[in-house]
């Protein structure tokens, strides 16, 4: 498997792996590819991966400025993360997850936020930070790992392509 940035030419199956992963999850709201494609038009898309097994693209991963109390304190988000669902289990995810990370240090990144499971995300170094909340998400599934001693506090706001529908 093969970690590398995303193509032009991979924009069609980013938005079909997607949108595979996402159908049978009860929580999607089913706009993650048109959050991806907004954020790409936006030109904020500041890393965005895929994986590859030789020719065919099995899992794609995002990661975007947010804001801090209206501030850009130099902290991404991440999301959304998606593998073909019968790639699942075979730690595509997880490779993605840790490649992107690596990518936002070497780019000078304070720290990464999330909405997820804590379960999973948690071997990432992700963890609650009590001071760090999203509007209308419960505490326990908003996340955050910080790459620097010093973590902000305040309310976190995702770019506006978040907002966008299919």
């Amino acid at each position: 498997m093969i970690i590398r940035d995303e193509q032009p030419k991979d924009f069609a199956a980013i938005r079909t792996v997607i949108s595979a992963a996402f159908k049978d999850i009860p929580h999607s709201s089913q706009t993650e590819a048109a959050i991806v494609e907004a954020l790409r038009a936006a030109n904020v898309l500041t890393i965005s991966l895929v994986a590859m097994n030789r020719d065919d693209l099995v899992g794609h991963i995002a990661f975007s400025p947010v804001t801090i109390d209206g501030q850009n304190l130099d902290w991404y988000g991440l999301g959304p993360v998606a593998v073909r669902p019968h790639r699942q289990g075979q730690a595509i995810g997880a490779t993605l997850i840790r490649a992107g990370l690596e990518r936002l240090k070497a780019l000078g990144a304070k720290g990464c936020v999330l909405l997820g499971e804590p379960n999973y995300y948690s071997r990432f170094g992700f963890r609650v930070y009590p001071g760090l909340r999203l509007l209308e998400v419960p505490p326990e599934y908003f996340m955050a790992v910080a790459f620097t001693a010093e973590t902000p506090r305040g309310w976190v706001r995702y770019h506006e392509g978040f907002d966008a529908h299919d």
